[in-house]
């Protein structure tokens, strides 16, 4: 930078104040505001999380290798856009017609429901009482992530 003729350097006589974050402070505000009027479901907090399941008298070491991905998956199916109501049946026919066919570990990709705002993962939570109800079922675990992570879970059925 080149200074012109006859131009002292300007010092400043005052410190400059500290800046204030008030889009900060606003953005903080807006969510208390947002927790504290509109409705909160504590469930909706635990979209991410893992589920998984053994079946009484089934060895530790299968729900150990499901939550690897040591199993290969023969079949899957996607909730996704289905109502609860559809989704259920869906999982039943799907869960029905994988052991007709010897399909005996299953992928079921339900979503994290990041859209079901307030109601949490409506899906999910479905799935895991469907599969935690069914004799047929030996195990499940959410997926690895480059299977759909906990957007998905992985199922082991009993062959009849």
């Amino acid at each position: 930078m080149r200074r012109l003729q006859g131009e002292a350097e300007a010092t400043p006589t005052t410190p400059r104040p500290e800046p204030v974050p008030r889009q900060f402070e606003r953005d903080e505000a807006a969510v208390r505001e947002e927790l504290l009027s509109g409705d909160f479901d504590p469930g909706s907090i635990e979209q991410g999380d893992e589920i998984h399941y053994l079946k009484p008298g089934q060895p530790a070491a299968m729900l150990k290798r499901l939550r690897r991905g040591q199993y290969s998956i023969r079949s899957e199916i996607d909730l996704h856009q289905m109502t609860e109501a559809v989704a259920r049946s869906a999982v039943t026919l799907f869960l029905n017609e994988a052991i007709r066919q010897r399909e005996y570990c299953v992928r079921i990709v339900h979503g994290k429901g990041l859209r079901s705002a307030s109601r949490g993962p409506v899906l999910k939570r479905m799935t895991e009482r469907l599969l935690r109800q069914r004799g047929d079922v030996l195990a499940f675990a959410s997926a690895l992530p480059a299977q759909g992570g906990t957007g998905a879970v992985l199922v082991l059925l009993q062959g009849h």
